[in-house]
């Protein structure tokens, strides 16, 4: 019982607990969020350039996307922020007189992303039937324009679930841009529960973060599910009226 107290005390103290939750509702979550979602944005959109040029018959740009893409998906997270952030931090400071480290996070978080989106969308869209690019340029379209119109957005359609995946990575992998010394208005989630921990002694900060991920990530993994099942069955197909009745009037007479 004692073990199970000091446990209670260590994880679970409420007062602790209550202390940090204003500012993870109005500092920390705000942050992260918009960690998650510029980075994302900045990475599909890179992402479908690197996913391009990784199909292009140019063999120059399919290099340039094959390095891209190895290096920032082996790189480890931490290192990746912390050596775009504290090495191309003092410049980009020079340059625009900003002297917040929160761009850098988020610049660090999109050169990540857009490898694996990259990825993401290159599968995708090699993914689609050749046929599709066949019949669009015998209709009279461009390489380019079937690509645009025809094949890519079919490949989008496939690898949704994927992107979801990849916006729930994202919203966890925003934890680690406190290394970059955030000033206080700009906590993330982490942060903020790290800062708290650290004011009461116990890990009641922690946990509280915890469930503030797990209340943006258990949600968009049950989205992935639906997005998946909805991809694989297709949407029911909605009855006529005749039909609908003929269904009825046979379970009646049953």
């Amino acid at each position: 019982m004692d073990y199970l107290n000091r446990l209670a005390e260590t994880f679970l103290d409420w007062k602790a607990i209550a202390e940090v939750l204003p500012a993870m509702f109005s500092v920390g979550l705000p942050n992260t969020l918009v960690l998650a979602i510029v980075s994302g944005i900045i990475g599909c959109v890179v992402g479908m350039v690197l996913a391009l040029m990784g199909i292009s018959r140019n063999p120059v740009a399919r290099w340039a996307a094959r390095v891209y893409t190895d290096v920032f998906r082996g790189l480890p997270a931490v290192l990746t922020i912390l050596v775009i952030g504290l090495g191309f931090g003092p410049i980009f400071r020079e340059l625009t007189g900003i002297t917040s480290p929160y761009p850098m996070g988020i610049a660090a978080l999109s050169l990540m992303s857009s490898a694996y989106i990259g990825e993401i969308f290159r599968s995708g869209i090699q993914s689609v039937d050749k046929g599709q690019l066949e019949a669009a340029r015998a209709l009279g379209f461009g390489y380019g324009p079937s690509l645009r119109m025809v094949v890519v957005p079919q490949g989008i359609r496939r690898v949704l679930p994927a992107l979801v995946n990849q916006f729930i990575a994202l919203i966890k992998e925003s934890s680690l841009v406190f290394t970059l010394g955030l000033l206080s208005s700009e906590r993330e989630l982490f942060q903020i529960g790290q800062d708290a921990a650290a004011r009461s002694g116990n890990l009641s900060g922690y946990v509280a973060a915890a469930v503030f991920y797990l209340a943006m990530t258990v949600p968009l993994t049950h989205l992935v599910n639906w997005i998946d099942a909805r991809l694989r069955t297709g949407r029911p197909q909605k009855m006529e009226p005749d039909e609908a009745a003929a269904v009825v009037g046979k379970g009646a007479h049953s």
